[in-house]
């Protein structure tokens, strides 16, 4: 049996909208058996719009009951029927968020009457309700309103019945079959063709703009997670809607997925990306002069017009920097921060500090360390190539860090040898660079550093700035 679905709202989301009308149509297989439809009290104002759009007014559901004092009903109605709409997640995720409400747990099969008839009847240029209804000649009355809209579903759906020819029906209620839980516009299709390796997928909406950009380490296990629950939350449900077509690239790393997915949200800015838009380091090395002229270093959390010499995820990585400026450079720990008490300083003990603190060393002759100190930071940074594997057995990736500053990353032949800059830049795309992809290239250098191929032998390589030694 199936419990043909629609309803009518105050909003687009259910954890923060009510329902103003429901309609369910019981439905053999043949025809429809049984009718029930109530308008709903949502026990909050009906939006103007929606009101237009409707034509159900605040007037019309003041006497009718709640949603809880309805519920009973309509849970005996919806339970052990497999759910049927136009665009089932909706009116789906609204009942089982208010049923859940009022204290019923709503668990049924779904069919989508959008996505059967993209299958079943193809080829036409709308698939909305009342499109579909005109091109297909159904009668639809009372448009927007639940038991017209219900009412028009279940011909169409009598229609799905009896074209279905090819087993559509029973293969989307098959347990097995994840395509019910897949956004109304989105083709199977697009699933299907995701490949279980790591990569970048694009989601685009139905003006093929890119909406969201994710990172994978396995593609078809990522993309199906993002559909796996049906959130009543506003942010969820404006995302499934937008959702018309999946594009993908492989990246044979989850270093090279973890990348890409930052390179490319910069460049296309997506809707429904919001973590890495705004990504900044939170710490920075500063210089600044003190009352006496001295330069000193320190470690602070970065503000939005800061210029830092240096940028880290943590204060630890700062002060790891610091310190082995310090040991290199003869600087102060007291005038760098390191020591905070009121003791004589570390470093005229261990022959470090030359008296800066205690003004026995002039200005000009520490600052000019000091100065030394971010220049040899910025000029000694190491070139190196992270190389790991490929897309296939003939060949090998190569990220390409060059003095400090992500350069760019591709693939070249497993035979190759790698010892010249030059030759293997050729062979890279570029990338823009930024504190987010550097860091996370560091990191994962210091992590796996048999991976990595060195051009220069620089005093301070990747270890000694994450470590300190």
């Amino acid at each position: 049996m199936y419990a043909i679905v629609d309803i009518e709202t105050t909003g687009g989301h259910a954890s923060a909208n009510g329902i103003t009308e429901v309609a369910i149509l019981i439905h053999d297989g043949e025809q429809v058996t049984q009718r029930f439809s109530t308008l709903i009290n949502p026990l909050i104002p009906i939006p103007i719009y929606i009101q237009a759009l409707t034509g159900i007014s605040n007037e019309m559901v003041s006497s009718a009951p709640t949603f809880k004092q309805a519920a009973a009903e309509i849970f005996a109605l919806l339970q052990d029927k497999i759910f049927v709409a136009h665009n089932v997640n909706f009116d789906f995720s609204f009942l089982r968020y208010h049923l859940a409400a009022a204290g019923y747990v709503l668990q049924t099969k779904k069919i989508c009457t959008v996505r059967l008839s993209r299958k079943i009847m193809p080829g036409f240029s709308s698939y909305s309700l009342g499109k579909l209804c005109k091109q297909v000649g159904i009668d639809l009355i009372d448009r927007h309103r639940a038991m017209g809209d219900a009412a028009a579903t279940a011909c169409l759906f009598s229609m799905l019945l009896q074209n279905d020819t090819e087993g559509h029906i029973a293969k989307a209620l098959n347990q097995r079959s994840k395509e019910q839980s897949l956004p109304p516009h989105l083709p199977k299709e697009d699933i299907d063709k995701l490949p279980s390796v790591p990569g970048i997928y694009y989601f685009h909406n139905s003006k093929a703009k890119v909406v969201y950009v994710g990172k994978a380490i396995d593609i078809r296990k990522r993309v199906n997670s993002h559909f796996a629950n049906n959130k009543p939350g506003r942010q969820k449900q404006d995302f499934l809607r937008d959702i018309h077509h999946i594009t993908f690239a492989e990246c044979a790393t989850e270093l090279m997925s973890f990348i890409m997915e930052a390179v490319e949200i910069k460049r296309l800015w997506p809707a429904h990306n919001r973590a890495l838009k705004r990504f900044e380091h939170s710490y920075g090395l500063y210089v600044f002069e003190d009352q006496n002229g001295y330069l000193r270093l320190a470690v602070d959390r970065r503000t939005k017009f800061s210029k830092p010499v240096y940028t880290f995820n943590s204060i630890s990585e700062g002060y790891a920097l610091i310190k082995h400026l310090v040991k290199d450079f003869n600087l102060c720990p007291k005038l760098c921060f390191i020591q905070r008490n009121n003791d004589q300083c570390l470093g005229i003990g261990e022959g470090s500090c030359l008296g800066a603190c205690e003004q026995k060393e002039s200005k000009d002759e520490y600052n000019a360390r000091v100065l030394s100190s971010t220049v040899h930071l910025n000029n000694v940074l190491p070139s190196f190539a992270l190389i790991d594997k490929g897309r296939t057995l003939s060949e090998k990736s190569c990220v390409l860090m060059e003095k400090g500053v992500f350069y760019g990353m591709g693939f070249i032949p497993e035979e190759q040898q790698i010892d010249n800059i030059a030759q293997l830049k050729d062979q890279l795309t570029v990338h823009p660079s930024n504190d987010y992809i550097r860091n996370m290239i560091q990191n994962h250098a210091f992590k796996h550093p048999k991976k990595l191929v060195y051009f220069d032998s620089p005093s301070f390589k990747v270890e000694n700035s994450l470590t300190g030694n």
